[in-house]
């Protein structure tokens, strides 16, 4: 394993121990998700999403106001550029609505993964 991964795997380690307030929100709702499996501060390559689901290769990002400035976009075009390369979507929602608007955070989230799986037996 290259070196940047291994700092980026114990980077997500104390990421997951110190989420902000939105990301609790987000991640108390994305791990129930049915039929979807999420993981949290997951790293791929140099970088760590905030929320990966693998299966549907979509990242979703809580941002902050601290992703406001020219230099922190330029950082996070460069960062989706790369992970979009590698086949992943990516949704980017602000805390702000995370707190304001929770469903439609999640509705915007639903339309970027697979319908739910069919309960009970299929239709005869």
């Amino acid at each position: 394993m290259r070196e940047n991964e291994k700092k980026a795997r114990r980077f997500a380690k104390r990421l997951r121990r110190s989420m902000t307030g939105a990301e609790v929100i987000l991640w108390t709702r994305l791990r129930r998700w049915p039929g979807v499996k999420f993981r949290r501060q997951h790293p791929i390559g140099p970088y760590i999403a905030d929320f990966a689901c693998i299966a549907s290769s979509l990242i979703v990002e809580a941002d902050g106001e601290t992703h406001g400035g020219d230099a922190e976009r330029a950082h996070d075009a460069a960062r989706d550029a790369y992970l979009q390369k590698r086949g992943w979507r990516i949704v980017r929602v602000w805390n702000r609505d995370v707190y304001g608007g929770l469903e439609d955070v999640l509705d915007l989230i639903a339309r970027h993964l697979p319908p739910p799986p069919l309960r009970g037996p299929p239709p005869p």
